[in-house]
């Protein structure tokens, strides 16, 4: 801000400025000028998995041991618009083991060497990649001496969440890729519709594993429901199930439980503002399934907060 003051007050020495028009109100121009070019974008500025972890919010609480995500500087966002990384352990795999994993939408190298914590460097040297080089929806890496998933969660300081919307798929199998691509197929702007996803184990993913959006790297409006303009104003979370048919695991119910906590605790979402599908007025559906026990979630955010 210091440099900027400078070049304006040299600005001001070096231009011819009528007597009717004084010298301040030019520079007061010329400040609210630079600073719109300087500012970040509101809502839907692009951020991938790699931004650096700003400092640690007082405001979150975890019930799991978690470990905060290492530097990753970035030239693309500005700092203010860095989101805070989250890790919660999902599950160990067990001895230190080489497998295969499924790109989504929007993942990198750095958030799947977290997820399963490796360095980055074997997984480029097992697939013969560079630092710069992108991956592909449904490209498959080798993960070498895997030790254990985590959850991976972004948060960015955006006042546009009010609400976070439940949903189910109403399908038994699915991952963010495959809903992803059957959502662009149905004409959804931006395919996957929802901002977060839960797998139950199937297409490849964990049960109970958390996958973010491209939306939500973006921090973009959803499109999962439009019934009391909640496609502007909510977080959708979808469990993959049919909970009509059947319940969710427990490794889901687990996974809802502690994104909810988190999503309500950092951006101060009361527990009534937390909602199925079905609740939101004007919405006519059973998503997100009489099966799934939804007032017990809102009753332990509630207690978080």
């Amino acid at each position: 801000m210091a440099f900027l003051i400078n070049c304006l007050a040299s600005i001001m020495r070096n231009i011819h400025i009528n007597s009717r028009f004084p010298r301040i109100c030019v520079f007061l121009m010329l400040l609210a000028g630079l600073a719109a070019v300087a500012g970040c974008g509101k809502s839907s500025y692009y951020i991938p998995y790699e931004q650096a972890p700003a400092a640690k919010s007082p405001s979150i609480k975890r019930s799991q041991p978690t470990k905060r995500a290492q530097s990753q500087p970035s030239q693309r966002t500005p700092a203010r618009c860095v989101p805070e990384v989250v890790e919660s352990s999902l599950a160990y795999v067990g001895a230190p083991r080489t497998i295969t994993h499924e790109v989504g939408p929007l993942e990198t190298v750095w958030r799947i060497a977290r997820m399963y914590d490796v360095k980055r460097e074997a997984i480029y040297s097992a697939n013969g990649l560079k630092p710069n080089d992108l991956l592909l929806i449904g490209q498959k890496l080798v993960v070498p001496n895997a030790r254990m998933q985590r959850q991976i969660i972004n948060l960015y300081r955006n006042p546009l969440w009010q609400y976070i919307i439940v949903h189910h798929t109403a399908t038994w199998e699915g991952s963010a890729r495959t809903i992803h691509r059957a959502h662009g197929d149905r004409g959804f702007w931006n395919g996957l519709g929802y901002h977060f996803l839960i797998d139950n184990g199937t297409r490849g993913k964990g049960d109970g594993q958390i996958e973010m959006s491209p939306r939500w790297i973006r921090q973009q409006v959803g499109a999962h429901c439009k019934a009391g303009g909640m496609n502007d104003r909510a977080v959708g979370v979808a469990l993959v199930g049919n909970f009509n048919s059947g319940p969710p695991t427990a490794n889901q119910l687990q996974s809802l439980e502690y994104l909810l906590n988190t999503l309500s605790k950092y951006y101060r979402i009361p527990p009534s503002n937390i909602l199925g599908h079905g609740e939101v007025e004007g919405a006519k559906t059973e998503c997100p399934g009489r099966l799934l026990p939804l007032q017990s979630f809102r009753q332990s955010a509630g207690k978080r907060r």
